[in-house]
């Protein structure tokens, strides 16, 4: 058992199963959330820091994931003011490629190591411990974090410098986002023509154009109920962050417009499969 102590920032969706991953391995860990409320579950096995100060002075490796790059800013700009040297960073959020690689040079000009690690998977899987995880940073430094990422995720993928693991990310998130946007209107189309959701479903799954992710959504679609695993807000996200980081194809535009116009619909707090009912309500309008 690793003797370094550990600190997570961020205990949301994700973030809470995946730290709950680390306290049950027996690590010694510090949590801190914002919203103090998500960090009750941790008091009875770790550590709840006040503040980023105290997490950060108690902690050798610190793992983050943050919402956006606004929030990752705000928490980086907290650390940076402290004395982080030696100290290792994993920032395991979806922000851009642009943001996070000087977020890596100004902790690596405080002495510190810093990698990107976004992940491909949700909820379900962050609390299965079977996450994979994207990485951008020095190959010491993976091999520092890989005790505790192999805890988290079932398959880490080391692909380069700082920002290749968010460049991975986006690209797998904007190919989701056309599944999804796909598989939501063949499930219109589908409901059109007479055929049961649960039985549509179940061919789509068994054949060739089955997959995890259409597998994940199937009960969201057969219930029709759209309780966020992943949220259409953070969708939208990923797409506008791909398309600063250089996706400019045929469906680009598409996707950008469909998720915008169903956030402003209202849609967005749904998980990003309930873009169904954005397409519903909008069915045959131009």
């Amino acid at each position: 058992m690793s003797t370094e102590k550990i600190g997570f920032i961020g205990l949301g969706n994700m973030g809470h199963p995946m730290a709950k991953n680390l306290e049950n391995a027996g690590f010694s860990l510090t949590v801190y959330n914002r919203t103090v409320e998500k960090a009750e579950e941790f008091k009875a096995e770790s550590k709840v820091a006040d503040d980023i100060k105290e997490l950060v002075e108690n902690s050798d490796i610190i793992f983050t994931m943050l919402t956006n790059d606004e929030a990752a800013k705000d928490v980086y700009r907290q650390i940076l003011e402290l004395n982080i040297s030696e100290k290792l960073f994993v920032d395991m959020s979806t922000i851009s490629p642009e943001a996070s690689t000087k977020l890596a040079d100004a902790v690596k000009i405080k002495e510190a190591s810093f990698l990107d690690a976004p992940v491909a998977g949700s909820t379900k899987p962050a609390a299965e411990g079977t996450l994979i995880f994207m990485v951008g940073g020095d190959e010491n430094d993976v091999e520092r974090a890989k005790p505790y990422l192999e805890k988290l995720g079932k398959q880490i993928k080391h692909l380069g410098k700082n920002g290749k693991g968010l460049a991975a990310k986006l690209s797998v998130n904007y190919f989701i986002s056309t599944l999804y946007q796909g598989l939501a209107e063949t499930i219109l189309f589908s409901d059109h023509l007479g055929i049961e959701r649960k039985d549509m479903l179940e061919i789509i799954n068994e054949s060739a154009s089955g997959s995890g992710a259409t597998k994940v959504k199937t009960p969201l679609l057969v219930e029709d109920n759209y309780q966020p695993a992943f949220s259409l807000d953070l969708m939208l996200k990923d797409i506008l962050l791909a398309k600063d980081a250089g996706a400019d194809f045929p469906l680009s535009q598409t996707l950008i417009e469909t998720y915008q116009s169903a956030q402003n619909d209202g849609f967005g707090k749904d998980d990003v499969i309930g873009i169904i009912n954005y397409l519903k309500k909008n069915q045959g309008q131009k």
